[in-house]
C-alpha cells in the first residue's frame, strides 16, 4: 500500500511538470493619465453631453490659457452644467487621449459665447455638398507651391492642424485617423486608386517646411505615398476657413481651433465634411472611397 501511495505521488508531481504554460500573454497596464488642475468658464455643452467648449486659464506645466473643446468620458460629469458656468476641473491626459473629470460649478458669468477671435468677419459664406471649393494655394513639407487642383482627377481628403498643438485627442487624433484610414485603404484589393491625403497647419508663422517635415515623417515615416503635409498662409485662410466653418485664432501664446476635416471629389467639389473628432477612420476611408468614384 505504501508503494502505491508513493507512486500515485509521483505520478501527480509528473503530470504536473508536464502541464503546458499558458501561451496568453499578460494583460497590458492600462495607461496612467497625467493629471492637471484646471478652471474655465463654459462656453458650450453638446447636446449628449460628451463635450464641452471651455475657456480655461494657463495650465501649469502643459498649455496656455485658451479656448478648447474638451471630451467627456462619462456623460455625468457634464450633468448640469451650461454656458457661463465658472469651473474646475481635472484634465486627464495619455499619450493618445484626453478627458475632463471631477467638474465642479464654482460661480456664473455672462462672459461666454466665444465663437472666434475678437472682430473675426465671415467674408465667404460657408459651402456646402456639392459646391466647388475654390483654388487654394499652399506651402509643401518641401517648400514647394502647390494647389488643389495639383490633385483633379483624385479625391482630396484634408484636415486642419498645427504641430505645437497640446491635446493628444485634437491635432494628433487628425493625423492618426488619417495615416489609418491610409492603410485602410492602401489594404483594399477593391479601393480605387485616385485619392490623396492633406495635412494643413494654419499656424504659418512657426511651421516652416522644416517643421512640418520632421512632423510628417514621425507620423508617416518615410512613406510619403498619397499623404502631403503644408502650411497655409494668412491671406488663404480668411478666404477658406469659413467657407469650411473653421475657427481658429491666437490666445494666449497659443491657438484655440475647432477641427474640420474635407472630401473633395475628383472634380474637387465637396463630397463630405467631418465635424469635430467623433469620426472614424474607416468613415473617412468609405468617404474617400465614394468621392473617388464620382469622376
Amino acid at each position: 500500500m505504501r508503494y502505491k501511495i508513493l507512486f500515485s505521488a509521483l505520478l501527480l508531481l509528473a503530470l504536473a511538470g508536464c502541464k503546458p504554460e499558458s501561451s496568453a500573454p499578460p494583460a497590458p497596464a492600462a495607461a496612467i493619465p497625467q493629471t492637471y488642475a484646471v478652471r474655465g468658464v463654459v462656453q458650450a455643452v453638446s447636446p449628449d453631453q460628451r463635450h464641452a467648449t471651455i475657456k480655461h486659464e494657463a495650465i501649469p506645466g502643459y498649455m496656455a490659457a485658451m479656448t478648447m473643446d474638451f471630451s467627456a468620458r462619462d456623460t455625468n460629469v457634464l450633468a448640469g452644467i451650461s454656458a457661463g458656468d465658472e469651473i474646475s476641473f481635472t484634465l486627464a491626459v495619455t499619450e493618445t487621449n484626453d478627458w475632463i473629470e471631477n467638474v465642479q460649478v464654482a460661480g456664473k458669468t455672462n462672459v461666454f459665447g466665444v465663437t472666434g477671435p475678437p472682430g473675426w468677419h465671415v467674408a465667404e459664406p460657408e459651402l456646402a455638398v456639392g459646391d466647388p471649393l475654390p483654388d487654394y494655394e499652399f506651402t509643401d513639407e518641401y517648400g514647394q507651391l502647390m494647389r488643389f487642383s495639383d490633385f483633379r482627377g483624385r479625391a482630396v481628403a484634408f484636415t486642419f492642424f498645427f504641430t505645437s498643438c497640446p491635446l493628444p485627442d485634437y491635432c494628433p487624433r487628425m493625423n492618426r485617423n488619417f495615416l489609418a484610414a491610409r492603410k485602410i485603404l492602401l489594404a483594399a484589393t477593391n479601393a480605387p486608386a485616385n485619392w490623396q491625403l492633406l495635412s494643413i497647419s494654419f499656424d504659418s508663422s512657426f511651421d516652416t517646411p522644416e517643421i512640418l517635415s520632421g512632423y510628417a515623417r514621425y507620423y508617416r515615416g518615410d512613406d510619403t505615398n498619397r499623404w502631403r503635409f503644408a502650411v497655409a498662409s494668412t491671406n488663404t485662410l480668411a478666404s477658406l476657413a469659413p467657407q469650411v466653418d473653421l475657427s481658429f485664432w491666437r490666445e494666449g501664446g497659443s491657438i484655440s481651433h475647432n477641427l474640420r476635416t474635407v472630401v473633395l471629389d475628383p472634380d474637387g467639389k465637396i463630397s463630405k465634411q467631418f465635424d469635430g473628432n467623433d469620426w472614424t477612420p474607416e468613415q473617412l476611408a468609405e468617404a474617400i472611397a465614394e468621392a473617388a468614384q464620382k469622376h
